[in-house]
């Protein structure tokens, strides 16, 4: 129902539309909105991102004398000392240096003296820590939270279910069908499994696994 009335025949006069000054909003700008609005619903949201989660495959603590460079390794231990982002965790076998990233810069994120299980890749004597369990089995996920870049039409779209969902199985499948075993899922990007697996001759090696199958080696540093 139009606000503009006529009376006695006569139309009320419709004032001339401004002329704009101000930028316009990008397309992709409003697209992008629209379809991350449901995040603004609290457990809607949340339901709907947890949806394209991917969890990182367990992997079994080895001794800390034992560790070697791996893309997704373990270990247990009591923390023996505490330095900003990293903390010390010992076994009976030795100590080894964790690196845990923004996550743990207050400090607060281990206590002195608590058992825990760290698991991530460990290169150039740190372990860079992407899964923490605390001695209650509680767990915290650290490093980059994977997926498409936040902000982008590709994020919103995966926040709110309307990407393709990695099929974890098959990918697994189309790894070992390319002569890996030990695969061991370790993040996620935009479109690809980050993934650790050993080649034919037993070597540790980190792949890049497309959404499609192709599977493809790191460059090794």
């Amino acid at each position: 129902m139009s606000d503009n009335k006529t009376i006695d025949g006569t139309a009320t006069e419709i004032p001339a539309a401004r002329p704009e000054t101000g930028k316009r909003i990008p397309k992709r700008t409003w697209v992008v909105g629209a379809l991350a609005l449901p995040l603004a619903f609290g457990a809607m949201g949340l339901s709907l991102s947890k949806n394209r989660a991917v969890a990182q495959t367990p992997v079994a603590p080895v001794a800390i004398q034992a560790l070697a460079p791996s893309g997704a390794t373990a270990i247990k231990g009591d923390v023996a000392e505490i330095y900003g982002n990293k903390f010390v965790v010992q076994d009976p076998t030795g100590r080894a240096l964790v690196e845990t990233g923004p996550a743990g810069e207050s400090g607060t994120l281990v206590a002195r003296g608590e058992s825990v299980t760290v698991q991530g890749r460990f290169e150039n004597g740190f372990l860079h820590a992407r899964l923490l369990t605390h001695g209650d089995g509680k767990q915290v996920v650290l490093g980059p939270a994977g997926g498409p870049p936040f902000g982008t039409l590709d994020w919103a779209k995966d926040r709110v279910g309307l990407s393709p969902a990695p099929d974890v199985p098959a990918l697994t499948a189309a790894v070992q069908s390319a002569g890996y075993s030990d695969v061991r899922v370790t993040g996620r990007g935009p479109r690809h499994l980050e993934v650790a697996a050993k080649d034919a001759d037993g070597r540790e090696r980190e792949l890049h696994v497309g959404f499609d199958g192709q599977v493809r080696e790191r460059p090794q540093p």
